[in-house]
């Protein structure tokens, strides 16, 4: 069973769901069981510092240079995706899936960004994340994310076979 987070202990009175995902060993063929350890209350963050490249003109979103929407929501991900990968063994990651998010204030170039994520459900192999930016003066964004634990090795091959597809007409 792999820990939820590294060195770090489980929220106090959370109750951890055992995923068991199967996957075959490409070189074996035998089937091995994983066990993913995964708790409501999982917390992460990421943090960026405002440049002119993460603002709405430099990535498309709009004409006014403040934080992208865009930029904001990756920070939601990555958030989310450090609340949980510690947790996830080898050869396995996650997805994003889905976003119910609101920009609701704009922060300027030269202003520090934090986001939060925190685990609220766990459903099979589906991921659902209460997640919030902030900068520094206020509340900025906030929603729900989803997020489904993949094999990586059986998603590519999947990813590879609709590439092979996508270049046949």
């Amino acid at each position: 069973m792999h820990e939820l987070d590294r060195g770090r202990s489980l929220t106090p009175g959370a109750k951890v769901h055992s995923l068991a995902l199967q996957w075959i060993t490409s070189n074996s063929g035998t089937g091995s069981m994983h066990e993913i350890a995964l708790a409501p209350g999982a917390k992460g963050v990421a943090e960026l510092l405002v440049e002119a490249e993460h603002t709405a003109p430099h990535v498309g979103s709009g004409k006014i240079a403040v934080l992208a929407t865009p930029v904001m929501v990756n920070l939601m991900e990555a958030a989310s995706l450090a609340a949980v990968e510690a947790g996830l063994p080898e050869g396995y990651q996650t997805l994003g899936i889905h976003l119910e998010v609101s920009h609701v204030a704009a922060t300027p170039v030269g202003m520090r960004v934090r986001a939060r994520a925190e685990l609220v459900k766990v459903h099979d192999r589906r991921l659902t994340f209460r997640v919030s930016a902030e900068d520094e003066c206020e509340l900025i964004g906030e929603g729900t994310h989803e997020r489904v634990i993949v094999n990586v090795a059986r998603f590519d091959q999947r990813v590879q076979k609709k590439a092979g597809a996508g270049k046949s007409e």
